[in-house]
């Protein structure tokens, strides 16, 4: 049986991810001795597959309120301190292409592991030390910035002792990249408040009735604006084998309730029904179903209309039967029978309470030493690189102060 090895540092980061390796990069350009410890056997596992494996690094237009969170002002420190200027400065000190495509989304030209190997390189020139495949088996608080982490490695158990202890260990989204709930864990055995969780960015599944219905339509997608009682956004929506997903659908599921109805305008940019009157008069003779096929795909206009109305002529429509078209694809309200869980879900809503932490340190503020960063803390950006940008900033912060 291997004996247990001792390890002292300054400051021990759990989380090899986005926030903790920028954590650590800080922290060592302080001459911080740091290690990062991670269960999986890569790090930034999550980094390598964002974006389509192209990484949307962060988006041109932050604000406080791209972001979710029981205290929608708490993120406000970290993204003005560490901006989307101050990452794309970083990225382009390392020469890595990059593009933008809509609503301000940086991605890298060519993959996701030059953003990856940007942050591991500038952790080596720091001194970083990063220990994979290490499993945390205990944690405890011998005083006051002494802590004591016992792990199990390759090479057997082995003990760290450090100053300050940082939680990067992210949400539960996407078990197959190494998903834990040791963060949410870590924070209730100290006694820090953590909201509760559910999936975010995540697609929507339908009822069965539903569910039939719209399984000929899988792989349309369509613009279309998409809203609920608090929030709306303008943007693809992607039918699926399942139920739907998309830009527009990932967005809203991170303000949706179970049971909740959403309303989906098609055409967005379109006042169907004076369309239909004056195809009408201009028209006559021609079919519903020819007319609008010219302005979405046939298989989804025959989803949505039965066959009787759909071959009518328009001249035999009346004003309120063209109303009550229009209705349908403009005014189309949905109730999701669920979404797809944490097993596609981009990011995990709710988390570490963060009136529990300092917003410009990001340390708990009854529990001296320990930090929680990215995704852990109760902050969730939109789609679009916000999410990434919150991890950047909160990783730069806690390392100007472990």
């Amino acid at each position: 049986m291997a004996a247990r090895r001792s390890i002292t540092t300054e400051v021990v980061i759990i989380g090899a991810s986005a926030a903790g390796l920028m954590c650590a990069i800080e922290a060592g350009k302080r001459r911080r001795g740091v290690i990062v410890l991670d269960h999986a056997n890569k790090p930034g596992k999550k980094i390598l597959m964002s974006g389509g494996g192209r990484c949307n690094f962060t988006n041109y237009h932050v604000e406080a309120e791209n972001f979710i969170s029981h205290n929608p002002h708490f993120c406000k420190s970290a993204l003005s301190r560490f901006t989307q200027w101050d990452f794309i400065r970083l990225v382009e000190r390392h020469r890595i292409a990059y593009h933008e495509r809509d609503n301000g989304k940086l991605f890298c030209d060519n993959s996701a592991k030059a953003i990856l190997n940007m942050l591991l390189s500038e952790c080596s020139d720091n001194a970083v030390g990063i220990s994979l495949g290490t499993h945390v088996e205990q944690i405890e608080r011998l005083g006051d910035n002494h802590y004591r982490i016992t792990a199990r490695d390759e090479a057997g158990p082995v003990t760290f002792d450090a100053q300050s202890l940082v939680v990067a260990t992210g949400g539960l989204s996407i078990p197959k990249m190494c998903a834990s709930p040791l963060g949410y864990q870590i924070a209730a055995q100290f006694g820090v408040r953590v909201w509760p969780t559910a999936p975010g960015l995540v697609p929507f599944t339908l009822r069965p009735t539903d569910r039939e219905r719209f399984a000929p339509l899988t792989g349309i997608a369509v613009d279309s604006l998409v809203s609920n009682a608090r929030q709306q956004f303008r943007d693809n929506l992607l039918f699926t084998h399942r139920g739907l997903s998309g830009p527009a659908i990932l967005q809203i599921s991170s303000y949706w309730l179970p049971g909740e109805s959403i309303v989906i305008r098609l055409l967005p940019d379109l006042d169907l029904a004076s369309v239909l009157v004056a195809a009408r008069t201009a028209q006559p003779g021609r079919k519903l179903k020819t007319t609008m096929g010219q302005y979405l795909p046939r298989r989804l206009v025959a989803a949505f209309f039965e066959g009787k109305l759909i071959e009518s002529h328009l001249q035999s429509l009346s004003d309120r039967q063209i109303a009550e078209v229009a209705a349908r694809l403009q005014n189309w309200s949905l109730t999701p029978g669920g979404t797809e869980g944490y097993r596609t879900a981009e990011v995990t809503r709710g988390g570490v309470d963060c009136d529990a932490l300092s917003s410009k340190t990001m340390e708990a503020q009854q529990v001296p030493g320990l930090y929680f960063i990215g995704e852990v803390v109760d902050v969730t950006g939109w789609l679009g690189g916000y999410n990434f940008q919150w991890a950047w900033a909160s990783g730069w912060c806690a390392g100007q102060y472990v």
